[in-house]
């Protein structure tokens, strides 16, 4: 017998006498029926709750990174919370200035960030473009001397060449990586050197982002020693002071009920501990503002994803497949990474899970698998809901259209409302762009 664990839903969610689901105080069946399957729910107290967990641990500053979910909605709400906002793209960019967000509360990232999208940042006036090569810093102070642009303000991204203790695709600040500069080598220093010297950029301080998902502290206690390390170096070799230190994101949360990992506020707690310590190991005489970037932790445990069962399939003596109408297409995270998700019943969420199932997606792969070995109650049928919880961070975020699927919508509840924030994609949303092999005449 499995009883589905609870403390896996977002802390607006109910469970009537009956069993029946209700977040934001909405009943979560009756959503499924109104606004279609698959669907992406968000708790909006949750989103709130943990925004207003992450500026009381990190009073020097917290920004949001919108590649864990971002849609109009998101940003303003990250707005009205008084969190800065990470992009990685311009096209995040554009969605967050659309949508009316500050450019001054703005941090940009990305490897190979183009020109048009330096020009767009730089020319925003946006608080930091976190630089990551030598490549995009001639760029930028091309622009700038070029087009007049206003002088850029940067964070140097340092590789602290150290092991997250995570998948390895959420590993980001390994020596072998494609992100930052290398400390080992030197390379971070020089760069701020040049920086320091430059009519055209201003070194503000340095960023980091050893990887996602993490659980165990000793990573960023690594990265947090070798960063104030370089900060004491600039000081002494360069001559100027460090403003800021991003420590970037990473906090892991429980998509399992036996993932344990840390609370936002001890995190922060551990995390000011050990910047203390190294502050004064290493003789540090300014104090830099202590900066982070959650994402996954402010948005994944705040959603869930609704599918509807369409077919259920026996394989004798192997196992049984629950077909649901999504997959793939609304959370490759289970393809890409293996990811595990629980799943239970919103309409029966109390009732014994006595059958062990594969929840599978409905695409053309066979590691189109959301679930498996999944508990679910014996009668479990077609036409029944299915929920995964702990899906608000990277399900909409990497949506697509395979096999030219429809991407879900998304709903935010909070205090009985249920609000539409991004409609279901429609057909001619999808025939939009297809040119249907016409070309202009030459």
């Amino acid at each position: 017998m499995s009883v589905f664990d609870a403390s896996l839903l977002p802390r607006s969610a109910t469970i009537d006498a009956a069993g029946r689901l209700s977040v934001g105080g909405r009943d979560v069946g009756a959503l499924a029926e109104e606004f279609g399957t698959p669907l992406y729910l968000y708790d909006e107290a949750e989103l709130r709750g943990r925004c207003r967990e992450y500026r009381a641990g990190f009073p020097g500053g917290v920004a949001y990174a919108s590649k864990a979910f971002l849609c109009g909605a998101m940003v303003r709400l990250v707005d009205e919370e008084g969190l800065d906002l990470d992009v990685a793209t311009g096209g995040e960019l554009a969605l967050a200035l659309a949508a009316g967000f500050p450019a001054s509360r703005i941090v940009m990232h990305g490897n190979n960030k183009s020109v048009a999208e330096l020009r767009d940042a730089v020319r925003a006036d946006i608080r930091h473009v976190v630089l990551d090569s030598v490549d995009e810093l001639d760029r930028i102070e091309a622009l700038v001397r070029s087009e007049s642009l206003p002088s850029a303000r940067l964070l140097v991204r340092v590789n602290p060449g150290v092991d997250a203790h995570t998948h390895e695709y959420l590993a980001t600040g390994t020596v072998d990586s494609k992100f930052g500069f290398g400390l080992e080598s030197g390379a971070a220093l020089r760069v701020v050197e040049h920086i320091a010297a430059s009519n055209v950029v201003t070194f503000d301080g340095l960023h980091a982002h050893i990887g996602s998902q993490i659980f165990r502290p000793e990573g960023f206690e690594a990265a947090l020693q070798r960063l104030v390390a370089l900060v004491a170096e600039i000081e002494t070799t360069v001559g100027i002071e460090v403003g800021e230190l991003s420590l970037g994101g990473g906090l892991g949360v429980r998509y399992l009920a036996t993932d344990d990992p840390p609370s936002i506020a001890r995190h922060a707690a551990g995390v000011h501990e050990q910047f203390g310590a190294a502050l004064a190991a290493h003789g540090v005489r300014s104090r830099p503002a202590l900066t982070t970037e959650p994402g996954r932790s402010i948005a994944g445990p705040a959603g869930l994803t609704i599918y509807r069962v369409g077919t259920v399939k026996e394989v004798p003596g192997i196992r049984t497949y629950v077909s649901v109408d999504g997959g793939i297409s609304d959370n490759p995270r289970p393809a890409l990474y293996g990811a595990g998700y629980e799943t239970f019943v919103p309409t029966r969420v109390t009732a014994d899970r006595t059958r062990i199932v594969t929840i599978a997606g409905k695409h053309c792969e066979q590691g189109d698998l959301l679930v498996r070995d999944a508990a679910v109650p014996a009668d479990l049928a077609v036409g029944d809901l299915l929920v995964t919880p702990c899906t608000g961070a990277y399900g909409h975020a990497m949506a697509s259209n395979y096999n030219a699927a429809l991407r879900p919508a998304v709903v935010f509840v909070r205090d009985g409302d249920a609000r539409l924030v991004v409609r279901r994609e429609t057909v001619d949303d999808l025939l939009a762009r297809d040119l249907f092999g016409r070309l202009d005449p030459v």
